[in-house]
């Protein structure tokens, strides 16, 4: 958390100062009077608090200063009904319409008797109603402990105000009675009025307001603390009424200038959502002739100008959704292959299409994707779509995804995702609408690397008459012994070591003296290394008739990489002490050798190079 008395200096936390010194100055607007209590406050407190959605909290002025949140109860209330009860039941007895009317208005539909929306207190009564408990007091219990979850703190009541709001709150009870005259609200409306009031009377701070505005802005989760305070699928509907029905009669000026969700309460506080991006409470008691405070309204729309938050000004969906397109004829798996499958991957490989995306993927920029994939699908087998550097993927992109995976599906093309880790509602959006198919049709892996040997699986299945990823070849057939004489291969053959390894077992282990060099003779090896985050990342996977540890023999440093036994594996082993000793009696076979590593390490190298020239380090 920063605070105005940090000793950091960060930029926001200096804009949000000097909006506060700005405003501070301005006089304007009264301290409301018409419930007692309120009239005790201070016109000179003054507070602004900032929240991001990973948690950050920026806070100026008086942000510590407790008031009560009156009206800016009204949609987590509202919530809770919702949650409580089907959307239609609630939308049954609350409507969802702006009035253009003051907050206390009688504005109920002639017909129905539903309040026009749950901003305004008739509407707030009602959902109030709405709240399930089988007391008043587990109803208000149920309440505060909502409210507690927002703010992140234990919330409580302000006995003083709630006392004052009963007192005089005779127009609300008018309220309860004609909500109960039309059935809005069961039985005797006195109780629930009264729970209203008590609901408008708990304590916050400016602080509590800020967390509480993030939740929204966080789908329901609240960014300090991590837990949820309502179903996310409910907070576009609370944001929703707030955009259009928060401000009371200024609501319609109050989008068009600052654009951002927000409630007000009378007590001075304001309350704005940026979804996704921030939210805001301000607190000053002064308020303008609507209920609203005057200098929290000039703070959210500068705020809102001069950083360009308007809802309605978002950037433009493009085609950087795509950060990098490569195919499996110019990056290959970590799979070191033979000669025939190379060639053959170098000739065939444009099959295989991988689409490396960035950003959040919602509908406009998964629509981009989708729309580029689908406008180039010629000699096309298999489309990867790599998930690792994107922020977001969500319920709209989900249901694009499994349109395009159903549509390749149909036309014989396989649609695969890496990464998946970045996209939990991917998973479980597919498995649900696949049903039955999704083992079949959805596939994903973590890393690109193992997708991309899996086509090439595929691929090469198809096009070697009978090809086999795991296969045992002879001493005569490794690549390291072509250009030996026969009786030059009898020599090095006799100096060779058997060594066998189970499935998963470490043939080479980082920091181990290198004393020898490896052959595959049946099965299958990996390379891999510890990355810095801990995980574990493939270099290369060597099959029958590769070598690998060819450094032993070049400069006898000590191993800087795992060797891990992916199969049952048998190698044959070429120590340095035999290889060196090549030099007296037979220097010819040590040249062939070192000619066939220095292939071997130019062919490796040339795929790096590749790589570097596509990916751009």
């Amino acid at each position: 958390m920063i605070s105005d008395n940090d000793p950091r200096s960060s930029p926001v936390l200096d804009y949000l100062k000097q909006l506060h010194h700005t405003h501070a100055e301005f006089t304007g607007g009264e301290v409301a009077t018409y419930i007692p209590e309120l009239a005790k406050a201070d016109p000179n407190w003054f507070a602004i608090c900032l929240v991001t959605p990973d948690g950050q909290v920026y806070e100026v002025g008086d942000s510590k200063q407790q008031f009560t949140i009156q009206s800016i109860s009204k949609p987590f209330v509202y919530g809770m009904a919702l949650e409580d009860n089907t959307r239609s039941e609630v939308l049954a007895k609350i409507g969802m319409e702006p009035t253009g009317d003051a907050f206390n208005a009688i504005s109920l539909e002639s017909d129905t008797g539903r309040p026009r929306n749950p901003m305004i207190n008739a509407g707030a009564i009602a959902a109030a109603g709405l709240v399930a408990g089988k007391s008043m007091s587990t109803r208000l219990q149920r309440i505060l402990d909502t409210f507690s979850l927002y703010a992140g703190r234990e919330l409580t009541v302000d006995e003083g105000v709630y006392s004052s709001e009963s007192t005089t709150g005779h127009r609300n009870r008018a309220i309860g009675h004609m909500l109960r005259n039309f059935d809005i609200v069961d039985g005797d409306p006195t109780p629930i009025v009264d729970l209203y009031f008590k609901q408008c009377s708990i304590s916050v701070n400016c602080r509590d307001l800020g967390i509480m505005a993030a939740t929204l802005a966080n789908h329901g989760v609240n960014p300090v603390t991590g837990k949820r305070a309502i179903r996310g699928e409910y907070v576009e509907s609370v944001l929703s009424v707030m955009g259009s029905c928060g401000m009371y009669d200024y609501a319609g000026e109050w989008l068009y200038r600052v654009g951002m969700p927000a409630k007000s309460g009378v007590a001075g506080g304001i309350m704005a959502v940026l979804p996704g991006q921030l939210g805001i409470g301000i607190f000053s008691p002064p308020l303008d002739e609507r209920g609203n405070s005057v200098r929290g309204i000039k703070v959210c729309d500068d705020f809102s100008r001069h950083f360009n938050l308007h809802l309605f000004n978002s950037p433009h969906a493009n085609k950087a959704v795509i950060r990098l397109q490569y195919d499996g004829s110019q990056i290959n798996s970590n799979r070191v292959r033979g000669d025939d499958e190379v060639f053959e991957l170098r000739k065939s490989g444009r099959s295989i299409r991988v689409y490396q995306l960035q950003g959040n993927l919602v509908f406009s920029t998964a629509e981009v994707l989708v729309r580029e994939i689908m406008s180039d699908l010629e000699d096309k087998k298999f489309v990867i779509l790599d998930l690792k550097r994107t922020l977001e993927v969500n319920e709209s992109a989900c249901r694009l995804f499994h349109q395009l995976l159903l549509k390749l599906s149909a036309i014989g093309i396989t649609l695969i995702f890496t990464h998946t880790s970045r996209a939990p509602m991917l998973r479980r959006y597919m498995k649900l609408k696949l049903g039955d198919r999704a083992a079949e049709l959805y596939h994903a892996f973590d890393d690109n690397d193992p997708a991309l040997e899996w086509c090439e699986n595929k691929l090469l299945s198809e096009l070697l008459p009978g090809y086999q990823s795991e296969y045992q070849l002879a001493p005569e057939q490794y690549e390291l012994f072509q250009g030996l004489t026969p009786d030059e291969f009898t020599i090095i053959k006799g100096r060779l070591l058997l060594k066998t390894y189970r499935k998963g077992s470490v043939l080479v282990n980082t920091g181990d003296k290198a004393l020898e060099l490896f052959i595959v003779s049946k099965g299958s090896v990996s390379v891999v290394v510890t990355l810095a985050s801990g995980s574990q990342k493939r270099l290369a996977t060597f099959s029958s008739g590769m070598a690998f540890g060819e450094m032993a023999l070049i400069d006898n440093a000590t191993r800087s990489a795992i060797v891990v036994a992916e199969t049952e594996v048998e190698c044959h082993v070429l120590t340095v002490e035999t290889f060196d000793a090549l030099d007296d009696d037979h220097p010819h076979i040590k040249i062939v050798l070192l000619r066939n590593l220095a292939h071997s390490l130019s062919t490796k190298l040339r795929k790096v190079n590749r790589e570097v020239s596509i990916f751009d380090y």
